[in-house]
C-alpha cells in the first residue's frame, strides 16, 4: 500500500552500492527515511553510509550476496533485531549478461538467475512475513526491467530473469491483495549504468567493438539513475502497481500491447545500430 510519509520509515535496498540502488538510497534519505543498505561490495557501502548520514538519517550497511539463501536469512535476522519490520523493501540487486544465446555459457546463465531471480525471492521470503506481522501500510518494490516487457537480442539470460521477476511480482500482488502490503514492479528502460557492459558480464564472443557501441549508446541516450530513483520514491508514495521509468520503458510496454510484431521488427533494426547485434 502507499507509504506517503517516508520520514523515519525503514527502507531496505539491495544492490545499494551503485547505480539505481545507490541513487534510491539517497532519494529516500532526502525524504527523511532511514536506510538499510546491502551490497556484495563493501567499499561503496562505506561511501554511501557517509552520504546518507550527512542527510540526518541513519544508515545500516551489510555485505550480503543476495543469491545465498543462508546469508539472506541471517541478514534478515540481524536487520529485524536492530530495526524491526521494514517499511519499504526494494529488491534491486542484479547483474546482466550480454551475448548471443548459442554463444553463451550456462554458468553465466545460472549466476544471472541466482542473483536476479533468487535474490528477489530471498528478499521477499525473509522480509515480507515480518512486514505482515507488524501491520500497517508497507511497500515491496521488485526491480525487473523494460527487458522484462520486451528485450533486445543478446540479452537472453537477463531478459529471462527479468520476465521471471515480473511474473513473480504479479503473483505476489494477487496473494497479498487483502493485506496492507503493496507490490510494485519496477521496469527501468535505458539507464546510464555499467550493468550491461562490465567485464565478466559479457560473453567472450561479444566483440569489443559492440561493447564500445553499447557504452556510447547508453551514455548518449540513457538517463541518470537518479531519475529512476525519484520515480521509485513516487511509486512508493502512491502505491503504484508498475513503475515504467527511463527512456523507452513506457513506449515498449504500450506498443507491445498493440503489436508484438512491430516491436520485434523495430527492435531488430535498432539492435544492429546500437550494438546488440
Amino acid at each position: 500500500m502507499a507509504v506517503r510519509n517516508l520520514r523515519n520509515k525503514q527502507v531496505l535496498i539491495t544492490g545499494a552500492g551503485s547505480g539505481i540502488g545507490r541513487a534510491s538510497a539517497l532519494a529516500f534519505a532526502k525524504r527523511g527515511a532511514h536506510i538499510v543498505a546491502s551490497d556484495i561490495h563493501p567499499a561503496p557501502l562505506e561511501t554511501l553510509k557517509r552520504e546518507v548520514e550527512s542527510l540526518g538519517v541513519a544508515c545500516l550497511t551489510y555485505v550480503v550476496d543476495v543469491s545465498n539463501e543462508a546469508a539472506m536469512q541471517e541478514f534478515a535476522a540481524q536487520v529485524h533485531g536492530k530495526v524491526g519490520a521494514i517499511d519499504v523493501l526494494l529488491n534491486n540487486a542484479g547483474i546482466a549478461y550480454l551475448g548471443l544465446f548459442l554463444q553463451s555459457d550456462l554458468a553465466h546463465w545460472r549466476r544471472v538467475m541466482d542473483i536476479n531471480v533468487m535474490g528477489v525471492v530471498h528478499g521477499c521470503r525473509y522480509f515480507i512475513p515480518h512486514m505482515l506481522a507488524a501491520g500497517g501500510a508497507r511497500q515491496v518494490l521488485n526491480v525487473a526491467s523494460s527487458a522484462g516487457n520486451y528485450p533486445a537480442p543478446s540479452m537472453a539470460a537477463y531478459a529471462a530473469s527479468k520476465y521471471a521477476v515480473a511474473g513473480f511480482s504479479e503473483v505476489l500482488k494477487m496473494e497479498l491483495h487483502d493485506t496492507q502490503i503493496g507490490v510494485t514492479t519496477v521496469c527501468p528502460g535505458v539507464i546510464n549504468t555499467a550493468i550491461t557492459t562490465t567485464g565478466s558480464q559479457v560473453a567472450a564472443s561479444f566483440p569489443e567493438s559492440q561493447i564500445a557501441k553499447l557504452r556510447a549508446y547508453y551514455q548518449r541516450k540513457g538517463c541518470d539513475p537518479s531519475v529512476v530513483a525519484e520515480d521509485i520514491v513516487r511509486a512508493t508514495q502512491k502505491g503504484q502497481d508498475i513503475c515504467l521509468t527511463g527512456p523507452g520503458a513506457a513506449l515498449a510496454y504500450h506498443v507491445k500491447r498493440i503489436s508484438v510484431g512491430l516491436v520485434r521488427f523495430v527492435t531488430i533494426k535498432a539492435a544492429k545500430v546500437i550494438g546488440y547485434l
